[in-house]
Order: C-alpha cells, then structure tokens, then sequence
C-alpha cells in the first residue's frame, strides 16, 4: 500500500490542547493513517493511504480554530 504525507504550517496554535484540538478533526478524514503535529514549530503533518483533498484538512484545521496553509 503507497502512502503519501503532505505538509501543512498551522498559524494560531501554541500548546499541547492546541495540537490536540487539531489532531482530533484531521483524524477523522477518511484515509488519515498518521498525524505529526508540533505547536513549536506550526508543522503539521498528514500521512494518508489513499487521496485526501486539502481543503478536508484545512476545514478541519480551521473547525478547530486554527488557519493553514500547505507548505
């Protein structure tokens, strides 16, 4: 099975809750398999086993407060 990882800076978030608030609505995209995400740094990162649109992962980052863009 091929995946794919796609990168994202998340503008907003500053802590652990805030990672967690993100991780939680990406998660249920249909095809996520992982999810690397760092308040420190903005990244985030989505790793997928099949096509995943980026405006699912940016509705979700943006439902749960936050704004981004693909890096």
């Amino acid at each position: 099975m091929s995946t794919n990882t796609t990168e994202y800076q998340v503008t907003g978030m500053n802590c652990g809750h805030c990672e967690t608030s993100i991780r939680a609505g990406v998660s249920e995209i249909p095809g996520v398999t992982d999810i690397d995400i760092s308040a420190a740094t903005g990244r985030l990162a989505v790793t997928t086993d099949k096509p995943v649109e980026d405006a699912a992962v940016l509705a979700a980052v943006d439902e749960a407060g936050y704004t981004a863009v693909r890096s």
